[in-house]
């Protein structure tokens, strides 16, 4: 059967169930004594095993048939909920994530999990990693899964006088040079035969991704006791605990797939049975309730047609404002009421349009969960993540750029915010930290909020850090507020880190994220109160290729400014304009702001002309700071479709990119935000 028509529904539906599985696991944490959970995990890793072993994705089909041979123990009270079950378990789910990732990259989704399958296994027989370390440092050997391949091998090589070993080796506790010893180990066994495999696989230990121990089989013709002296030579190493395989019955026992096939069809009856069961149930309680059929109501929908479809409307937008003009022009009454209809549908098609797509923010938020509390455990911390507002809705193409900003504050505040458990006792401040992010929106945009309840930001540090490295003066430094010196924390190569660690303090990130949230036509604030924490607010907008604009004109020149950054229109006359150390000021609503002359910025040309007694002013607003932008005269609102200045034109001062009006001209998108800072 040819399967590559169905990899795509393969993976959307196995990310959904992966998720699934990841969100139940941490409620399962929390609430171990919770079975709906358990079964709602094992029903999410059937499905999901089906799937792959359909698709023929065996390295996916083993896993998860692992998963649910322990979760099977569970959900029928055989075994309990420990923090090993959930520890691995997460480290399967991330195995699985990287396999289907590879075959949505086009790999084959293969990967080596026999470590994952040999701790499942052990979990699943009873056998804990607390039993391996005992006390006389006896270690146990290390059940190995052998293919019908390997069972060959073995077999013949019994038949020409060799003797299979399981041969488990631990290092002492000191040992620094791990992945130098397991090299040695192997050279002084390769002497006495072939090594035909080991738990966990060779590149694991390479990469010395294993505890202290580790278990090889190895085919000699040797004695134990000649090995055992071989190995004595390799130093660091604190026991080798060295068994004969037992014989393998071909015959007798069925092979590890059979066994696994025989497995798989047991489960599948019973979640058949656990279904009919159910759907009986249900037809007992509600005899009178007819059953209808249930049908799709939804299709999907590649992004890249969305994407063109979009384009494709961006420029019908543009011939919209052309035929606006030209039926006012014209003054023909039934062309304008033509036209006047056609701009409502395309207004509701726009809609329709920025709709499909919007995605909830929850496909970003659902990976931090996980990531929270794995750097939780390594930074040997406590704390909870709260999320609000998962199902706020954002452009697809926001959303697929705002996760790795939202990764690195989240990285940034657990380790520089959230104090240690017994740091936080002593001042009294309850020993579990809180994270909350959430999300809202906020007129034409979506804010993303982080929030802790940590040590908050250092004035005093910020400042001494930044007179260090260059960024500011003695001088400027005692001006300056506490939300400018918050804000130095986001220039690049800052960092108040006392050390480098491997979650943060490389003085990068910061910087990189407000590049890239500035860069999707974003803005980053930073609060904090010193002992009680500190809060990142980012505002995005909505939608990033249609945009509302309040058009103006400085001389022959036609500017539009943003409407998500106004705050008001002004008119002013001479008299009203002050100066403040030689710069010209407004007072607006009693708040003195600076004002900026756009011709003045841009340098456009400008004729002779009598004085105006009346000045037209767009007062802008980033965050808390307001400016005044004079210009010549309101046209009015437009909604306009954002296009690219392209490479040659890349980093104009204070423009943003330009949009082509319906008389065919072409105006320039002013960034307020560059005319703010």
């Amino acid at each position: 059967m040819d399967t590559n028509q169905y990899v795509e529904v393969f993976l959307d539906e196995s990310r959904d169930h992966l998720q699934a599985v990841n969100d139940h696991l941490l409620k399962l944490e929390k609430q171990p004594q919770e079975m709906s959970l358990v079964a709602e995990i094992f029903r999410s890793a059937h499905t999901l095993k089906g799937m792959a072993a359909t698709m023929g994705y065996e390295e996916i089909a083993s896993l998860t048939h692992k998963m649910e041979n322990v979760l099977d123990l569970i959900r029928n009270n055989e075994l309990q909920v420990t923090t090993e079950v959930i520890d691995v378990t997460f480290e399967a789910v991330e195995a699985l994530e990287e396999m289907v990732a590879s075959i949505a990259e086009g790999g084959d989704g293969k990967k080596d999990v026999s470590h994952l399958l040999a701790h499942l296994q052990k979990i699943e027989t009873g056998e804990t990693v607390a039993e391996e370390s005992s006390e006389n440092n006896q270690s146990q050997t290390t059940e190995m899964e052998l293919d019908d391949y390997q069972s060959t091998v073995i077999s013949q090589a019994k038949e020409q006088g060799y003797q299979a070993y399981n041969i488990t080796i631990r290092l002492t506790a000191d040992c620094m040079l791990k992945a130098a010893r397991v090299f040695m180990v192997f050279e002084g066994l390769e002497e006495f035969g072939e090594v035909i495999q080991s738990v966990p696989a060779a590149e694991e230990l390479e990469e010395e991704k294993f505890d202290q121990e580790f278990t090889v089989l190895l085919l000699s013709k040797h004695n134990e006791t000649a090995i055992q002296e071989r190995l004595h030579k390799v130093s660091e190493l604190e026991s080798v605990n060295i068994s004969v395989l037992a014989d393998l019955d071909n015959s007798a026992s069925p092979s590890p797939n059979e066994t696994e096939s025989k497995e798989s069809k047991q489960q599948d009856e019973k979640i058949e049975k656990e279904d009919n069961t159910a759907a009986e149930t249900k037809q007992t309680t509600a005899p009178t309730q007819e059953k209808k059929p249930s049908t799709s109501k939804t299709i999907r929908v590649n992004i890249e047609r969305i994407d063109s479809m979009m384009n494709l409307f961006e420029e019908m937008v543009i011939d919209r404002g052309r035929l606006e003009d030209l039926s006012k022009q014209l003054g023909n009454h039934e062309l304008i009421e033509t036209v006047e209809h056609m701009s409502r549908v395309s207004q509701d098609m726009q809609s329709m349009m920025l709709t499909m797509r919007m995605v909830p923010i929850e496909q970003v938020f659902n990976r931090f969960p996980r990531m929270v509390r794995g750097l939780a455990k390594d930074l040997e911390k406590d704390l909870e993540l709260h999320i609000s507002g998962a199902d706020t809705e954002l452009d697809r193409t926001v959303i697929d750029e705002i996760g790795d900003p939202l990764v690195h504050l989240i990285r940034n505040s657990i380790d520089h915010g959230i104090e240690s458990p017994e740091k936080r006792k002593q001042q009294g401040k309850p020993v579990k930290g809180t994270l909350q992010l959430r999300a809202f929106h906020s007129g034409n945009h979506v804010m993303i909020e982080m929030e802790d309840d940590g040590a908050g930001i250092n004035r005093e540090k910020v400042i001494e850090k930044a007179i260090a490295n260059g960024i500011l003066s003695e001088d400027r430094a005692e001006k300056l507020s506490d939300e400018d010196v918050y804000d130095l924390i986001l220039t690049s190569g800052f960092s108040t880190a006392d050390k480098v660690s491997d979650i943060s303090g490389r003085g990068v990130g910061l910087d990189v994220v407000r590049n890239k949230i500035e860069s999707l036509g974003g803005h980053i604030f930073v609060e904090s109160e010193p002992g009680h924490g500190s809060k990142f607010s980012i505002q995005l907008p909505l939608t990033l290729s249609i945009l509302s604009t309040l058009l103006v004109t400085v001389s022959d020149e036609t500017y539009a400014i943003p409407l998500s950054s106004i705050e008001e229109t002004v008119a002013l006359t001479n008299d009203q304009i002050m100066n403040v150390q030689q710069k010209p000021v407004m007072d607006f609503r009693g708040k003195v702001i600076p004002i900026v002359s756009l011709a003045d910025v841009f340098e456009v040309p400008q004729e002779e002309r009598t004085e105006k007694t009346d000045i037209s002013v767009v007062v802008v607003k980033k965050g808390e700071k307001m400016t005044g932008l004079i210009v010549d005269s309101f046209i009015g609102q437009k909604e306009v479709v954002l296009k690219s200045l392209g490479n040659y034109l890349k980093d104009v001062y204070a423009i943003s990119g330009a949009t082509i009006l319906g008389d065919g001209h072409v105006s320039l998108i002013i960034d307020p935000n560059a005319l703010i800072k």
